[in-house]
């Protein structure tokens, strides 16, 4: 696969999914012009182009190319339009933290496989989490961070709260970002590590109710605001 940037964004994702995947590191050029009048891109051939890049008409170049192309920086619903109406196989999630392997293209669902939306294996004795591994993360590293700590703490709500903290400590979008969202990447990954909880039955399903209902009412906040916006999903 094909990481494109123009410098900003996608170093740590580079470092996460060189673990997992052959990874090409292509860097571009970002333009000092708002509008440009022509692109040209000549990208090494690759399964699939994870594209950083800041500059629309950048971005829609290398969507351009016919490649599946995951969108680690997007620019609203028009643009994914016009994105998808050169090349179909076009993604664009909210955040990447969000990905999840059901979009029937193989490419993608790879990809998803090992990055995207937090998947977990937990062990809990005693009321505390003994043990945690990952089986999905996010590309930029936040959910290896926030996770690192949680081994020993209370199965609570509590933990959840503190999780989507650091998640956000370690998210490379800014906080309440146009661009990007930190706090939606944070509602994301902690209403996972809920679910996780109670779908091992480590903890009462009514115990976290309240706590699911204030993410859902948040991701739902953040979403509301981020249409027709720029959307990033961070790395």
């Amino acid at each position: 696969m094909g990481i494109v940037s123009d410098g900003k964004y996608g170093e740590r994702a580079r470092e996460r999914l060189k673990e997992r995947f052959g990874v090409e590191w292509i860097l571009v050029d970002y333009p000092s012009s708002q509008i440009l009048d022509e692109v040209q891109l000549e990208l090494p051939p690759c399964d699939l182009y994870l594209s950083y890049v800041r500059h629309p008409d950048v971005a829609l170049e290398v969507a351009s190319k016919g490649v599946p192309t995951l969108l680690g920086v997007s620019f609203g619903e028009g643009f994914l339009r016009q994105a998808r109406e050169r090349n179909p196989l076009v993604l664009a999630p909210p955040t990447l933290c969000s990905l999840e392997g059901n979009t029937g293209v193989r490419a993608f669902d790879e990809f998803a496989r090992f990055f995207g939306k937090p998947r977990f294996e937990l062990e809990v004795r005693g009321g505390k989490l003994v043990r945690l591994r990952l089986l999905r993360e996010s590309p930029c590293g936040s959910t290896r961070e926030a996770s690192s700590t949680l081994e020993g703490r209370p199965a609570s709500p509590e933990t959840v709260r503190y999780f989507g903290l650091r998640v956000g400590e370690n998210c490379r979008a800014p906080t309440f970002g146009r661009t990007c969202d930190r706090e939606l990447a944070e509602v994301v990954q902690a209403r996972e590590l809920a679910r996780a909880l109670v779908e091992a039955g480590a903890v009462p399903a009514e115990e976290f109710e309240s706590l699911v209902r204030e993410m859902e009412g948040r991701y739902a906040q953040r979403e509301r605001l981020l249409l027709g916006g720029v959307r990033c999903g961070g790395g």
